[in-house]
């Protein structure tokens, strides 16, 4: 009866590890392949997961220029202007100043600076309260994700005076 008892147990644990590893960790989830604008090289892929009432993004980006670059939300889910214009400007569902992401007041597409290292690759993983996937004021979902080619200075309104837009993406519901 012991031998029966343990096995019962170890056939349980090994069903909930199994149950487990094919859970999607966290809750909605979307994703963008970032293209290069005209006369770029930047690529490069950006995840969004919902975690509770914060979301979780995760970039990995290359063919950009050493140093930090601006790196943005913005309200039009359209990549098809050769610069990337048609994406409009910052999404800001709030209509609050642009400003840093640590700082209480900024807009929801406001997000870190990418830093890209000696080869041109950036990566990111950061966490915001203002973002939502699939639902809400703050959904991102329809709309793009821009990588300027100059850091923000998260002081000039209402851009940050990022620069150019080297990469554009659509995000779409995964």
């Amino acid at each position: 009866m012991k031998i029966m008892g343990r096995l019962s147990v170890a056939a349980a644990v090994a069903g909930l590890l199994a149950g487990c590893a094919s859970a999607p960790a966290g809750g909605p989830q979307a994703a963008t392949t970032l293209a290069p604008t005209k006369g770029n090289t930047a690529s490069g892929v950006v995840r969004f997961v919902q975690m509770g009432d914060k979301v979780q993004v995760t970039a990995e980006i290359s063919g950009l220029t050493p140093g930090a670059h601006g790196f943005h939300v913005h309200e039009k889910g359209d990549c098809s202007a050769p610069d990337g214009t048609s994406a409009g400007g910052h999404f800001n569902p709030a209509g609050k100043p642009h400003g840093h992401p640590d700082h209480s007041d900024h807009h929801a597409g406001d997000l870190p600076q990418l830093e890209a290292d000696a080869y041109g690759v950036a990566k990111l993983t950061a966490t915001t309260g203002l973002l939502s996937v699939g639902s809400g004021d703050g959904n991102v979902v329809g709309r793009a994700v821009i990588v300027h080619a100059s850091p923000d200075d998260y002081k000039t309104q209402p851009t940050g005076n990022s620069g150019a837009r080297v990469a554009c993406g659509v995000i779409a519901a995964r």
